[in-house]
Parts: C-alpha cells; structure tokens; sequence
C-alpha cells in the first residue's frame, strides 16, 4: 500500500467518516468546518492523487462526482502499523510496546482495554 501524504489523509478521513463515499461538495463542506481554506483545486488534486494510488474510486453522478474509498480505514491503519513495526522496530512489535510502556503513553484506560482486548484475542485463537 502506497504511502499518503498527511492532506491527502485529510481528505481520506471525511471519506471514512461519511460511509465511505462522499459527494465532492460533502467533502468541501467538512473542510470548511475544519477551518481549513483549501480552495476547490486543492482537494480535486490530492482526490486525483489518491485516485491514481488505487485509494480512490470517482463515480460520476450527472455532472457531479462521488469519491468512493477502495479502502477502509482499519486496512489502511493496519498496513500503515505494519510497516511502521517493519521500519522502525525491524519488524518487532514486543520492543513498540515496550517503548510504550517506558514512556507511560498508556492511560489505565488504555491498559484495561488492552487486557481486555488481549483475553478476548486469546479466547478466540484457542477456539480456531
């Protein structure tokens, strides 16, 4: 999966966030809620961008155009965890969690859904 620059992210967000698809002006209309000013051929660009990288499917609607994900933001959060496990930590996950813990990054709350979703993992894993 190719990287995607951090705008071109932005756009992919609105895009998870309505469903997966998104009408052009539903996408400009999110932006300006953000406060960003980014002017129409901007966002048609980076759409083009991640179009061409195969994120993106453009779906004509008359004279409009619908940007349809080609993939989802768990696939693309995954893709992006591994290679960053691969690139930084030579494909160790134990020594990111490890820096995680050295650096209390994690909340209580972060630990109890951790446990809980470490049990529940295992649970299913033993089932299979």
């Amino acid at each position: 999966m190719q990287q995607i620059s951090e705008s071109e992210l932005i756009l992919m967000k609105i895009i998870w966030k309505c469903g997966g698809s998104a009408l052009f002006s539903l996408i400009m209309e999110e932006l300006e809620q953000e406060q960003s000013e980014w002017k129409n051929n901007t966002v048609l660009t980076l759409l083009s961008r991640l179009a061409g990288k195969n994120y993106l499917k453009t779906r004509k609607i008359g004279r409009r155009n619908e940007y349809i994900a080609t993939v989802t933001e768990q696939e693309y959060q995954s893709a992006q965890t591994h290679d960053f496990v691969d690139r930084v930590y030579e494909g160790n996950a134990k020594n990111l969690v490890a820096a995680l813990l050295q650096q209390d990054s994690l909340t209580d709350n972060d630990w109890n859904e951790l446990e809980a979703f470490w049990k529940q993992t295992v649970k299913e894993r033993t089932k299979e």
